[in-house]
């Protein structure tokens, strides 16, 4: 699946491409990532998230439609949010491959489509936060309630 050098056109997009394929390679394929993150806790989570803003900002330059950003973006989210639990989230980030997601996704939707599991992706983890969000209210109502 990963492009030879000899394999693209040398066109800017191509280049950007060839770039995106070297981030995932070595942050996800070559854990990097979750290593740079187990030595030195928050710093990894950062670097990584800096990496993969940049294939954000490849799939903004390139005009894909805003639920495929939105879908990027979770992928960091859960990235990161992995990279909180000391140890591991280190090993969750080993496994989720967030960068290595978006780079397909980079190519999948190249022609500037969308899918219907983009929606579901998206619409599913604002349900799931405004589940939560609302389970957190609910509970601190109780909490209150019970101490009052």
């Amino acid at each position: 699946m990963d492009a030879e050098p000899g394999d693209l056109a040398t066109t800017p997009d191509d280049a950007d491409l060839r770039r995106a394929r070297t981030i995932a390679r070595w942050l996800d394929d070559r854990y990097i990532d979750p290593l740079i993150g187990f030595l030195l806790p928050g710093v990894g989570d950062l670097v990584g998230s800096l990496f993969g803003m940049y294939l954000v900002a490849i799939a903004a330059r390139r005009r894909m439609p805003a639920i495929v950003i939105a879908r990027m973006l979770l992928n960091l989210a859960i990235d990161a949010g992995l990279g909180i639990v000391p140890v591991l989230g280190d090993v969750g980030d080993a496994a989720f491959h967030a960068n290595r997601k978006n780079v397909a996704l980079l190519e999948q939707r190249a022609g500037g489509g969308s899918t219907w599991r983009d929606w579901a992706v998206v619409v599913g983890a604002l349900l799931l936060v405004l589940a939560l969000l609302g389970l957190s209210i609910y509970a601190a109502v109780r909490v209150l309630a019970w101490v009052f």
